[in-house]
């Protein structure tokens, strides 16, 4: 359904969305109402946006929303009764919730999208995972990268063989806005992701070296076998990670450095893979989303530009706009946004989804986890090798 399609028939088209957390102060409820507006496939009309019950009613109203509640159990519970009710739920909030939002909204019957980690232990995920299926429910996991058209194109060049057998894998994720405790002066963002009770058992590791892991998976179709991890705490008095390192370990021999920091002056959002095999390497980078690095053994460097021909059908895909145009974090997020969207429509109707779409899902979401708990392990044990299972 495009945008130039008549009134009536667009807002049927549109997906019923909800949303829980979001609300006033928060970051990336905006990016999510941003993104899933981005296309034109959905619909915003219910909200939970906060945990205090008058301010998820203020800030539904500052939004228009139709439908507001003051929590997410009275959302779910109500939105199950209407004939009309939300076909998906975005989730929004702080770690420790995520597992007890998705279950409700899954046990009332609606398709789930939820940020990273799905929840702060794999054991409540794997629960999430049956649960979803027994409901025949969507359950989407928003690792916005994945939806960089470069990234498209590095993960089709590597499926056919263009960098033959894989042998590096490098990736890092750093940025400075923890150098100092910023969590003690009340700020919202630094406050609960740096806290165990609320963020889990990880902290940059879960906050940004879970989508650095996601990435490197996403691209090569590759989950390491084992790792072993160094977990540091530099500021003083945080109670969780502000700095890991991470070596792993491939089954066909591969072999991959992970590095995430927030404790890094000089870097804003610095997401990076590289990835070299027996034929060539490629190299991305986040602050410079539209070009690719490839360099084909024994010949020069090319830089592949999104846009342009030299990209491949599923860069051009998920591409909006012509080359020279930049993409970037909120195209992206909408990507996975638009892909959920035509899963969704697949399912209102019963037929099968389109081989070309994909978005995270649920097992990304486990495969997180798995790579958290094994990491905090291996750290725990004075860097030994942990097996990921």
């Amino acid at each position: 359904m495009t945008i130039e399609a008549g009134g009536a028939e667009l807002r049927q088209a549109r997906i019923r969305l909800g949303m829980v957390g979001g609300g006033e102060g928060a970051f990336i409820g905006a990016v999510h109402r941003m993104a899933a507006r981005l296309d034109d496939h959905y619909e915003l009309i219910a909200g939970a946006l906060s945990s205090t019950p008058e301010k998820s009613m203020r800030s539904g109203a500052a939004l228009g929303l139709d439908r507001i509640y003051p929590d997410y159990r009275a959302m779910a519970i109500g939105e199950a009764a209407r004939g009309d009710a939300i076909e998906a739920v975005a989730i929004v909030t702080p770690n420790d919730s995520h597992a007890a939002i998705a279950e409700a909204f899954l046990e009332a019957g609606i398709h789930v999208i939820c940020d990273k980690p799905v929840a702060t232990r794999r054991s409540d995920a794997e629960r999430l995972q049956a649960l979803a299926a027994r409901k025949q429910r969507i359950f989407a996991v928003t690792h916005n990268y994945s939806g960089y058209p470069m990234v498209r194109h590095a993960r089709r060049m590597i499926a056919d063989g263009a960098l033959g057998m894989l042998r590096v894998v490098q990736v890092e994720y750093a940025q400075d806005w923890l150098t100092e405790p910023l969590e003690q002066t009340g700020q919202k963002q630094a406050d609960w992701r740096t806290d165990p009770a609320r963020a889990g058992a990880g902290g940059c590791i879960g906050d940004i070296g879970t989508h650095a892991y996601h990435l490197a998976h996403y691209v090569t179709g590759a989950l390491p076998d084992a790792l072993c991890a160094e977990l540091s705490t530099f500021v003083t008095g945080r109670r969780l990670d502000d700095d890991v390192q991470v070596m792993l370990r491939y089954a066909n021999g591969a072999r991959g450095l992970l590095w995430a920091s927030q404790v890094a002056p000089g870097n804003e959002n610095g997401l990076r893979l590289r990835v070299y095999g027996s034929l060539g390497g490629i190299e991305w980078q986040q602050e410079e989303p539209n070009h690719l690095r490839w360099t084909p053994f024994g010949q020069p460097t090319q830089i592949i530009g999104r846009g342009t021909a030299a990209a491949n059908a599923d860069a051009a895909r998920v591409s909006r706009i012509p080359s020279g145009h930049p993409e970037g974090y909120l195209e992206g997020f909408a990507t996975v946004y638009s892909e959920i969207a035509q899963a969704i429509r697949a399912a209102r109707s019963g037929t099968p989804v389109d081989a070309a779409v994909d978005f995270p899902t649920i097992e990304d979401g486990i495969a997180g986890l798995a790579f958290i708990e094994a990491a905090v392990a291996s750290s725990g044990a004075g860097g030994t090798w942990v097996a990921l299972r």
